[in-house]
């Protein structure tokens, strides 16, 4: 090969390594995603309503890359006799999707689960009597249930 050729290669290929690098740094997620998406699962009100406004206005968040879908309660009602669980159910799933995506779901798995079981129990605590027990009896099911089956 001769030596301008050989020149030429070499520099169109630095100038494509050099564009492709600045393209990936342009659309790599914000250095802080890890830490937005831990405190947005906590088990806490305060992260439960942080994390709602955040879903509520997603664009604000694009540059994340976030994965906002749900199916919520999976195969179980998203209301259970009448108890709203979905959203409960929709943050779960978020924090399953977003931390699987990461490469760290089984060091956050127990607090995901842990963070719907204190969800739905923030719902229950919205009746009283028997219909209260009857929410968080339906509650520890469903936190059984993705313990064991999530």
């Amino acid at each position: 090969m001769n030596r301008k050729l050989s020149v030429g290669i070499a520099a169109s290929a630095l100038a494509l390594v050099t564009a492709v690098g600045t393209a990936t740094a342009a659309s790599a997620a914000p250095a802080d995603k890890a830490q937005v998406l831990s405190s947005w699962t906590q088990t806490s009100a305060s992260s439960y309503n942080t994390w709602a406004a955040a879903r509520a206005n997603q664009a604000a968040w694009s540059s994340y890359a976030f994965d906002w879908s749900t199916d919520y309660c999976s195969s179980s009602p998203d209301n259970p006799f009448g108890f709203p669980f979905a959203m409960s159910c929709a943050r779960h799933d978020f924090g399953y999707r977003n931390y699987k995506a990461a490469g760290s779901f089984d060091a956050n798995k127990s607090r995901l689960d842990s963070m719907l079981y204190e969800d739905l129990k923030r719902v229950c605590n919205n009746y009283s009597g028997a219909t209260k027990s009857s929410c968080n009896g339906t509650a520890w099911t469903y936190y059984q249930a993705v313990k064991a089956f999530g």
